[in-house]
């Protein structure tokens, strides 16, 4: 078989198990056949560049970084619902509609609210070519690069009758298991917390980073076809066509004629959404014929001819047993009210942050309180108020400790923030274990076999005091400890090894270095190229890095001049961990761009928008934010705004393609 047609099979086949997987949830064959079918497919393409596809399934994870999203007018304005409350507000819409078609038969279609970050998304020939989000409803932010990650979503539609051109509406979401693991990690890393997956997915999506995107497995659930020529006059029939050609529409729609059906329907749902994978906050109703939904038109902000219908929050009442104060691996001290258990939203609740001083006082907590917890569609317990009915009277206040729990430090308060800080970072058992563990974290060092437990009982047993006796542990030594047996110890000799080899942003993530991220670590490693000259930057010098403002450059100078510190990271080269960036990453390739000044604008194939500055820099040219009178030329990718478009063809500066700019760099 020729290279073109088997790649065409592959992309074919690929594509129909991707949608049996994500949107059909019925996989027909393994994840390791499925992986194999996908390496088969990168290795032709990378043979044959001729035959590229921007939609090929191998593009699914995006590109390294995408700065700044062009605004994009909807064709259609995407207006808000108007929300109800109660089976008796629906009731007196459903009336509403009766009466303004004087009579006439009409269908309504019930649907779940899903509780996402809402997406407006043009094909056009069969092929995904914009993604939008809502924005103000009159214009909204081109998405489209980290949207084509979402593997829920088709890059082209499967075989059927579709229209030359359309738009589809529905919502962004984050799973539940998602979320519960995005949070975790965010605790882990004393980050905030996301209170709801609607917060977290409208979060995802306006990452610069589709990597990143890819990897937070965002799902879709779609529930409105616009656009000419239709497959048919309704919007039931339309969504299920819409669900013939790829799209995940959801299970729970349904078409009803009477108000007793609507009844059971919202009876129905509010006690089994609970079961869904993703969140909902209510249902959503609309007239089911077109031509009956233009007749009833619109008001200033919503359609008269569709209604949402709010859930009301889930909320219990239970006794606070204690407040207990926890020390984080940053210092951090954080209030937990433990409770009497209760069952939640399927759950049983025995914790819940207070997160601060500050809400604790408000709250206004004393000893023995019945606190309200509440979910309200987020997977996080909260605390939202006291049953002061319930209170003794002599009960006392519940105070927040000025004394560290772990080490009995006095704390300090951090200026401008709520939070209160153990400052004994070298000395409090919980900050140096927690940095030994997060050292060794997967997306960090990667050491695998030193995670919560391994990395306390390293500690207790004087073994690991600093991350940089990680790298003084011999295989004897691990295997003398309870708990650690032959194998283990083989095996995180082995990711002690290994870890040498990882990347200088990852090792500077790794440190734990005050509100350095792995975002922020990898625009440090960029900007600065190598720890030593990191080591000899002034402050100033360091707020001038982008995303790096006063405060982060004031951590980094600091836990830079600390002894420890420095001990560690020089026990860490020594060892032959990575301290700059590769050798194809530094210095100068060449001269072909010296003295030209270019700007970046749209989302590239071959390389991200990082990786083409970095291009720029080492060839001799000179990056810039904004095109002027002063610009050699613009990079021009995919999605390039009207606007610069405009501003290009006014000022006469020339626009050159990812492949034309590759060709003149050889």
């Amino acid at each position: 078989m020729d290279p073109k047609t088997r790649i065409e099979q592959l992309r074919e086949e690929i594509n129909r198990h991707n949608h049996n997987y994500y949107v059909l949830n019925s996989p027909q064959i393994s994840d390791k056949d499925f992986d194999m079918l996908l390496k088969e497919l990168e290795k032709l393409e990378s043979e044959h560049p001729e035959f590229e596809d921007p939609d090929s399934p191998t593009r699914r994870v995006g590109s390294d970084l995408t700065k700044g999203f062009e605004h994009v007018v909807h064709a259609r304005p995407m207006m808000s619902l108007a929300n109800t409350y109660s089976i008796e507000d629906v009731e007196d819409w459903f009336k509403r509609v009766r009466k303004a078609l004087e009579g006439e038969d009409f269908n309504i279609v019930g649907e779940m609210k899903f509780d996402g970050t809402s997406i407006s998304i043009t094909y056009r020939n069969g092929r995904l070519v914009k993604a939008v989000t809502r924005g103000d409803g009159t214009q909204g932010d081109d998405v489209t690069a980290n949207v084509r990650t979402i593997r829920s979503i088709p890059l082209q539609l499967l075989p059927g009758d579709w229209p030359e051109e359309f738009e589809i509406r529905g919502e962004i979401l984050m799973p539940w298991k998602v979320f519960e693991k995005l949070n975790e990690e965010r605790a882990y890393n004393e980050e905030p917390l996301f209170a709801n997956p609607r917060n977290a997915a409208s979060g995802t999506l306006k990452m610069q980073d589709p990597q990143e995107v890819a990897r937070r497995h965002l799902d879709a659930r779609f529930y409105y076809l616009l656009g000419e020529n239709l497959p048919a006059d309704n919007h039931y029939d339309n969504m299920l066509e819409a669900e013939h050609w790829g799209f995940k529409v959801s299970k729970a729609m349904a078409r009803m004629k009477t108000l007793e059906e609507l009844d059971e329907y919202v009876s129905y749902w509010d006690e089994h959404r609970k079961e869904l994978p993703v969140a909902t906050d209510g249902l959503v109703f609309k007239v089911d014929s077109l031509r009956q939904q233009l007749n009833l038109g619109y008001t200033a902000k919503s359609p008269r001819w569709a209604v949402a219908f709010k859930f009301n929050p889930e909320r219990a009442c239970t006794p606070l047993r204690f407040v207990s104060f926890e020390t984080g691996r940053m210092g951090i001290v954080t209030p937990v009210a433990n409770l009497e258990p209760v069952l939640l939203s399927g759950t049983v609740v025995k914790r819940a942050s207070l997160h601060n001083e500050d809400i604790m006082l408000e709250l206004d907590i004393h000893e023995g309180d019945h606190l309200y917890v509440e979910k309200a569609g987020e997977i996080i317990p909260q605390i939202t108020g006291v049953e002061k009915s319930e209170r003794k009277a002599d009960a006392p206040a519940v105070t927040f400790v000025r004394n560290c729990p772990e080490c009995g430090t006095p704390l300090t308060r951090i200026m401008g923030e709520a939070a209160w800080c153990c400052p004994n970072k070298y000395g409090c058992r919980p900050q140096i274990t927690g940095r030994i563990e997060h050292f060794c974290a997967r997306r960090m060092m990667d050491i695998d076999g030193i995670g919560e437990e391994t990395a306390e009982l390293l500690f207790d047993c004087g073994l690991v005091t600093t991350i940089g006796d990680i790298y003084s542990l011999t295989e004897e030594k691990l295997s003398s400890l309870d708990r650690v047996g032959e194998k283990t110890a083989k095996r995180i000799m082995k990711g002690i090894e290994d870890s040498k080899s990882v990347p200088f942003e990852r090792v500077l993530y790794a440190l734990s270095i005050p509100n350095i991220g792995e975002t922020t670590a990898k625009r440090l490693a960029l900007s600065v190229g190598s720890m030593s000259h990191l080591k000899e930057m002034e402050l100033e010098e360091l707020s001038s890095i982008q995303d790096i403002g006063p405060v982060i450059a004031q951590n980094i100078y600091d836990f830079l001049r600390e002894p420890q510190n420095m001990a560690n990271i020089g026990i860490l080269t020594e060892a032959g961990v990575q301290m700059q960036l590769s050798e194809d990453r530094l210095g100068p390739t060449g001269d072909s761009l010296e003295g030209k000044t270019i700007v970046i604008s749209g989302t590239f194939t071959h390389h991200s928008r990082d990786e083409y500055k970095d291009i720029i820099q080492r060839e001799g040219g000179k990056n810039a934010g904004s095109i002027s009178k002063k610009t050699s030329f613009v990079l021009a990718g995919e999605n390039m705004g009207p606007a610069k478009r405009d501003k290009c063809e006014k000022l006469g500066i020339p626009m050159i393609g990812e492949d034309e700019f590759l060709e003149m760099l050889k």
